[in-house]
């Protein structure tokens, strides 16, 4: 995020960070990512560390509500933790607990929680970067190890119908009278209503394929959930994971969607798992990431907002993706 999260004092953070052992001597923001918060900081012994605070009452893949949220984000943390220490998968970049024992979540007010983590030194990629079929078929081998594990009892579910779903469909019935939550709710209003038949469309098509899906009964795996380049760090053994709060027992799909649609793409995956991917499973993923992006920016540009630089790029991605959802059907 370029801004600063609102009503936010920053002067928490260092108080914060002693509860995770950490006596900062240089804490500044770090304008990276789409979502949470993130800085770097420095203790007083020159170690250096991540610190990620999380907005609780925006964080709907966690749970709806900030009191929801908190317990899946502690859920999803504890999950990373286990698979690091329990189960030894050196890729997955864990938090740390706090200093006195307790879990690797700590809430700062009603809204905020912030999570630690180690510094991690690698080469970093974008969301959207193309991978060469060597890369691909390295991430593959992650992915494989990481979805033969037994899931941790702390593993949330990851629900195959996005939150926010029924805040699109009432947005849909509500948008003949004015938006009045800031500079972005009318135009947001006009544009979904311009694409309102494709996205009715990709809702119904979307239903379809969660009966059919769940209908074949397909064992669930643990899963990251955002497996892609921008969350991929390339360190001197290979490639590290981060962003573990989408974590979630889903099908394989869910991360194998986010790589190709195409299973021939994924025959690595096969060769390691003896597992081979279901089109249709293939197809629910990633429709069900383009009606995710909708949910989050109509609850967004509906709600009170400013612009800022985050909102600009919250209504590019808005309008790319709904563009995207009409160019699936070609209206």
């Amino acid at each position: 995020m370029q801004n600063l999260p609102e009503k936010f004092d920053e002067t928490r953070l260092w108080e914060a960070l002693r509860g995770f052992g950490v006596s900062a001597s240089r804490v500044t923001y770090a304008p990276v990512g789409f979502g949470d918060y993130h800085w770097t900081v420095t203790d007083e012994d020159g170690r250096p560390w991540f610190a990620t605070v999380s907005d609780l009452e925006h964080k709907e893949h966690c749970g709806q509500g900030a009191q929801a949220a908190l317990k899946g984000l502690r859920q999803a943390m504890d999950t990373a933790l286990a698979l690091r220490d329990r189960d030894g998968l050196r890729f997955v970049v864990a938090p740390v607990a706090a200093a006195d024992g307790g879990g690797p979540v700590l809430p700062l007010d009603a809204r905020y929680a912030l999570t630690v983590f180690p510094h991690v030194p690698g080469r970093t990629g974008e969301f959207g970067q193309s991978m060469t079929e060597a890369e691909r078929d390295r991430l593959l081998a992650l992915l494989a190890e990481l979805h033969g594990r037994t899931p941790p009892e702390s593993t949330p579910p990851a629900d195959m119908e996005p939150p926010g779903l029924p805040g699109v469909h009432a947005a849909l019935a509500e948008s003949e009278e004015p938006w009045s939550g800031g500079p972005f709710a009318e135009p947001a209003r006009l544009l979904l209503r311009e694409h309102e038949a494709t996205l009715r469309a990709r809702l119904a098509e979307f239903e379809a394929l969660v009966a059919r899906v769940k209908g074949r009964g397909a064992p669930l795996v643990v899963t990251h959930g955002e497996p892609h380049p921008g969350n991929l760090i390339l360190g001197e053994e290979g490639y590290l994971l981060v962003d573990w709060d989408t974590v979630g027992l889903a099908l394989p799909e869910r991360d194998l969607s986010l790589i190709s649609d195409d299973p021939a793409d994924l025959a690595r995956y096969t060769e390691l798992t003896g597992r081979t991917p279901d089109p249709e499973a293939l197809a629910l993923y990633r429709l069900r990431w383009s009606l995710l992006d909708v949910a989050e920016f109509v609850e967004w540009f509906r709600g009170e907002h400013q612009r800022t630089e985050d909102t600009e790029s919250a209504w590019k991605g808005f309008t790319d993706t709904l563009e995207q959802l009409a160019a699936r059907t070609g209206t």
